[in-house]
């Protein structure tokens, strides 16, 4: 096969497409590793790596497809998106499949997704073709925050309901990209006043309506405080469902006294433990791949937790080499955007490039301990369905602008022969 055939294929910016392939390659590495506890249970030592690299292909088959579509057609697509996510998010919410508590997965024609995936991108085209049909000279017009507020008001409360951890990270995703499209400062401060607001009676509202069961791991008065029960009326335990588990995290969270190793209650806090444990036992150097010991105690290691299996496997070098790939992913994707001769294709892609990147830093801290748990999955490299998919389909945008965007240059060549 020679460059020409490969330059057809691998079409867009080569950096970005350095980045994915480096981050499938440990994806793959690190999934087979962290499955031993799929494996147990399937009685199969290859299938996990095997339907991973499955999901891998396909993702890949679909980044392909959407290399090839012209950015200016994404605009298109955009209303039928919107009305799709608006669909399936009530939809899951009335009917989904519960996973830990929470109803995220829907079935269609056989084929079973996490709409908030989908309702994630669609916000992200959505934002940045509001921003680019109401960007002046001097910014973006008063009217387009209305709009972006409209658009958010049908998506973000339906994926807060099931997800918090991913509409907060949409959020910021928005926010981020207000900024770039130079929203005016004044609508961003009442914004944030507001947001301020809504986030201190919804804190109010999970520490009332959530429940919190003490164990012995917990070192908080408050929590001995909150042990007993409360039956909540039918539409506020439908919309206040995951409150318990909300209150939980920031309840544990929270409590910075040092617990003694024998206190620590593996069955409750499993998860934080085993992998404190990994990065711990790591030794700055790592163990070498697929010598974790931490992977058959620690719950979704092939998923939540995949970074701390990472550092116990790759040391400081490797954890630290993946999240370079990240960065490198942002600033490249900046690059990309500084090139752009059009609003639209630049907000969509730094849009995309803030999504998978702020979520990938979210999951990082999540494994060393320094947020609460979330169960964001890290971007290209979990063990996933719906998620690995639409992030190839992410990456696929950024190259389709990489490569079909018109560029600043040779519009300004254009313009001088004219």
């Amino acid at each position: 096969m020679n460059n020409k055939t490969l330059g057809n294929i691998f079409k867009g910016d080569k950096v970005i497409w350095m980045v994915f392939f480096f981050l499938c390659m440990i994806s793959i590495i690190e999934v087979y590793s962290a499955s031993s506890s799929l494996t147990y249970k399937g009685g199969d030592f290859w299938a996990p790596m095997i339907k991973h690299i499955g999901t891998l292909i396909m993702g890949v088959f679909f980044m392909l497809v959407t290399i090839n579509v012209p950015c200016k057609y994404f605009k298109v697509v955009t209303p039928f998106l919107l009305i799709f996510s608006v669909i399936t998010l009530i939809w899951v919410l009335a009917t989904g499949h519960s996973t830990n508590g929470a109803q995220r997965w829907v079935n269609l024609i056989g084929i079973q997704f996490q709409p908030s995936e989908i309702a994630k991108g669609t916000m992200v085209l959505a934002v940045a073709q509001i921003l680019s049909a109401l960007q002046t000279d001097k910014g973006a017009e008063k009217r387009a925050m209305k709009y972006i507020l409209i658009v958010g008001f049908f998506i973000i409360p339906f994926i807060m309901l099931e997800n918090l951890s991913t509409a907060m990270l949409l959020c910021i995703t928005v926010l981020c990209m207000m900024l770039i499209g130079r929203v005016p400062m004044s609508q961003i401060g009442k914004l944030l006043g507001v947001i301020v607001l809504i986030s201190l009676v919804g804190f109010s509202a999970i520490m009332i309506f959530g429940k919190n069961v003490p164990d012995q791991n917990t070192n908080s008065k408050l929590t001995e405080k909150i042990a007993t029960k409360t039956e909540k009326p039918g539409a506020i335990s439908k919309i206040f469902h995951r409150a318990d588990t909300w209150k939980s995290r920031i309840y544990k969270f929270m409590d910075s006294k040092p617990i003694p190793p024998e206190e620590i209650n593996l069955d409750k806090d499993g998860q934080v433990a085993y992998a404190n444990i990994a990065i711990a036992s790591s030794d700055i150097i790592g163990k070498g791949p697929g010598n974790s010991v931490e992977r058959d105690f620690l719950s979704q290691a092939f998923s939540d937790f995949i970074y701390a299996i990472i550092i116990e496997e790759m040391g400081i070098e490797g954890a630290a080499f993946v999240a370079i790939l990240y960065i490198i992913m942002l600033f490249r994707t900046g690059k990309i955007v500084s090139q752009c001769a059009n609003n639209f294709p630049a907000f969509l892609a730094m849009g995309l490039a803030i999504l998978l990147v702020t979520q990938a830093l979210f999951n990082m801290l999540v494994a060393v301990g320094l947020a609460p748990v979330t169960g964001q999955p890290l971007p290209l490299v979990s063990k996933g369905g719906t998620s690995t998919v639409i992030n190839c389909v992410y990456v696929g945008v950024i190259l389709s602008i990489s490569r079909s965007a018109a560029k600043r240059d040779t519009l300004k060549e254009e313009t001088e022969v004219s």
